[in-house]
């Protein structure tokens, strides 16, 4: 597999799952449009490649994200200052930072976020749009952007789909700061650990990643992710196919025998 190069980013294979490491110590791993780009580039390079099963997403120097980069706004000010027809730079650079998070979003590995530190805007735009979420009881998660004059644009649906209406209200029209155990209150994150017990905690879900039947995990997570987007009678017909070509296919056999023979499928 070829992995794309990339400046902003740290990339590491083990075993089964890709290690993303943000790597912008200097700005907290502030996300550039440069970063945006890596990021999907990277997603798209693994969309096929079943020997990757999980993605792992975390920064580096103590901080997992700390929102969008200040010098991409100033750029899309400058820019916009001279403005020339059908362009708009500002509306590029925002929308560009949503079609990353539906690519992570849609992803069929597991995306696993671990979160330190800053988990402030797009960070936390990027934490919601993880399928596991395990964080540090010292990380600060917040939505910062109505302080700064401007909306979580991008950022908002992925949040009222993970925690719901009412406190997606509450934290992106207060701009409220809050740590890691109050993120796992609200359903943001999964675990809430010590500084010390992440690295065993990851381990620990990496193992439940891998008992997992590959493509029957990726049927699943996008049958979950279809609901509410579609017709329930259309997603249950949907879901009987994949039912069926699963228990008939290579997976559902091999799991079924094992299961029988008690032994560990050969996935695991």
């Amino acid at each position: 597999m070829n992995l794309p190069t990339t400046e902003t980013l740290l990339l590491d294979i083990n075993d089964h799952a890709l290690h993303i490491t943000i790597n912008r110590p200097k700005v907290r791993n502030a996300m550039s449009l440069q970063m945006v780009h890596e990021l999907m580039a990277v997603f798209e390079s693994i969309k096929h490649d079943r020997a990757i099963r999980a993605v792992v997403l975390r920064g580096t120097g103590g901080h997992f994200c700390a929102g969008g980069d200040i010098k991409d706004m100033a750029g899309a000010r400058a820019a916009a200052s001279q403005p020339k027809e059908g362009n708009n730079p500002f509306y590029t650079l925002n929308r560009e930072f949503g079609r990353m998070l539906t690519q992570v979003n849609e992803s069929p590995q597991v995306v696993i976020a671990v979160v330190e530190g800053a988990v402030l805007g797009g960070g936390f735009g990027l934490a919601c749009v993880s399928d596991i979420a395990i964080a540090a009881e010292t990380a600060k998660f917040g939505l910062p952007e109505t302080g700064l004059g401007i909306p979580p644009a991008q950022i908002a649906p992925f949040v009222v789909n993970r925690i719901g209406l009412t406190q997606a209200r509450r934290l992106a029209l207060l701009g409220a700061r809050f740590d890691g155990n109050e993120a796992a209150r609200l359903g943001i994150v999964h675990t809430v650990c010590t500084s010390e017990g992440i690295e065993q905690e990851l381990e620990d879900v990496l193992a439940q990643v891998k008992r997992c039947a590959p493509e029957a995990n990726i049927i699943t997570k996008a049958l979950i992710l279809s609901v509410g987007n579609d017709e329930l009678d259309t997603i249950l017909d949907q879901a009987a196919k994949s039912f069926s070509d699963c228990v008939q296919g290579k997976e559902g056999q091999e799991g079924t025998m094992a299961f029988i023979q008690k032994r560990l499928p050969n996935w695991a």
